[in-house]
């Protein structure tokens, strides 16, 4: 006979806080490990795009700060403001 228990994402987020500080880490890092290869190839095409968006604007972001690539972030999230060039 198998029996299936049906919980909230909520009820599975309660039961796993009461879990020892470890066993939790434990959990997390099952699951993180779980979504790297689709992070990896998302992350890969996020770069991919960002880099277009810089050329279109006349800029390179291989040869950008990480400061200059925050403020160009900041600028493309923020719409109401022209981007930096």
């Amino acid at each position: 006979m198998e029996l299936t228990v049906k919980l909230t994402t909520q009820q599975i987020i309660d039961f796993i806080r009461q879990m020892p500080g470890e066993e939790r880490l434990a959990v997390v890092l099952a699951l993180a490990k779980e979504s790297l290869p689709g992070r990896t190839e998302r992350m890969k095409s996020l770069e991919s795009n960002i880099q277009k968006v810089c050329a279109e604007r006349g800029l390179d972001w291989n040869t950008m700060t990480d400061e200059e690539r925050q403020d160009f972030i900041n600028d493309v999230v923020h719409e109401d403001r022209e981007c930096v060039q």
